[in-house]
């Protein structure tokens, strides 16, 4: 047996037709104050914008929105979140899509709005400048934390279920990624409802399916030797 480990993900799952359903149950656990991070405006082409507010309404939350996040979400972008979940001393982040003072963020979307909910989530505490702690010298989150949730509506990365996220500084040319370690910094619950991939244009579903398949191969062709997840690869 090759060393030993802890494992946990204490991200919650809801999966399947109806999952959406859930969120009001989990937006009881946080306060009335709610921040909604999503990318271009595609969710409220498709309806699920429209649903997700609903639930919000009903469950008497104040929403705050952050629109436009981008693929490969930038610093800017990040100061820029980080300001309105200040200003408006949020109790939750939701994120809607495909990765002030908050106490939860929802997610609604792909793998970078997740990402960036996360970023925001421990940057806006942060008494310096996250860039420099979080994804430069990769230290440990020493500040508050803001919960976060998750609406995904593309596959790809699993960051629906990680505690990693992506920023690029686009002054200095950098991409950088940290995946924390904190299992707080993990969504706290996510709702996968595969019709919501549907709605995606057909050149963004070619690119989940590419980029999950790239994954599966970082790992595969990586110097480690580990025959389980390799065979799970294979499968």
């Amino acid at each position: 047996m090759l060393g030993k480990f802890v494992y946990s993900n204490p991200t919650k799952l809801y999966f399947g037709e109806n999952s959406l359903e859930n969120l009001p149950q989990e937006l009881t656990c946080y306060g009335k104050n709610v921040m909604l991070i999503y990318g271009g405006g595609s969710i409220k082409k498709n309806g699920i914008y429209e649903n997700v507010v609903k639930f919000l309404r009903a469950s008497g939350k104040t929403v705050f929105e952050d629109a436009g996040v981008m693929p490969n979400p930038t610093l800017e972008k990040l100061y820029e979140g980080c300001r309105i979940a200040k200003e408006n001393n949020v109790d939750l982040i939701l994120a809607v899509g495909g990765g002030s003072v908050c106490d939860l963020i929802l997610a609604v979307g792909g793998g970078s709005v997740c990402d960036y909910a996360k970023a925001v989530s421990v940057s806006t505490y942060c008494n310096e400048d996250p860039w420099e702690k979080y994804y430069l010298r990769m230290e440990a989150v020493d500040n508050k934390i803001i919960p976060v949730g998750c609406v995904l509506t593309m596959v790809g990365t699993g960051s629906e279920m990680n505690a990693g996220s992506v920023i690029t500084n686009e002054k200095t040319k950098q991409k950088i990624g940290h995946v924390f370690e904190d299992e707080k910094i993990m969504p706290r619950f996510s709702i996968l409802n595969p019709r919501f991939t549907m709605t995606l244009p057909h050149y963004q579903m070619t690119a989940g399916i590419y980029d999950i398949f790239n994954h599966i191969c970082e790992q595969y062709f990586s110097d480690t030797d580990d025959n389980t997840s390799d065979y799970i690869s294979e499968g």
